[in-house]
């Protein structure tokens, strides 16, 4: 696990907003924060593109409503950069695996990208 880049961020306060309250996941991220999100729906070439904390809420909205679990599994911490992994798993057994690359700027996080992978659906 990392070590605090500053107060304001650190793995403990990110394992709790994964792994169960999307409030605290969003007050990491900074008001004008960039979210680029890579997976199956949204091809490295045109990435879906979330500006400002509005946009990203709706988004946690929308994954933390579905009947799923989120666990942090690694967190890298060093300076202003921070990369870590998380697995989710749908009630129906459907597995996800995201890994994220941050930015952060005085604490909080300023840019993100996303890359996720899930089971197919039969």
């Amino acid at each position: 696990m990392g070590t605090a880049a500053s107060p304001s961020f650190d793995t403990e306060t990110l394992r709790r907003g994964i792994e169960g309250n999307p409030n605290t996941l969003l007050s990491l991220y900074a008001d004008d924060a960039e979210l680029r999100v890579v997976d199956h729906n949204s091809q490295p070439s045109h990435p879906r593109v979330l500006h400002g904390r509005d946009e990203i809420s709706a988004m946690l909205d929308d994954v933390y409503s579905r009947d799923m679990t989120h666990k942090l599994e690694n967190c890298v911490i060093q300076g202003n950069r921070a990369a870590f992994s998380e697995s989710c798993e749908y009630a129906d057994g459907a597995r996800v695996l995201a890994e994220s690359m941050i930015t952060l700027r005085g604490g909080k996080i300023a840019e993100q990208t996303l890359i996720q992978a899930w089971d197919e659906q039969e």
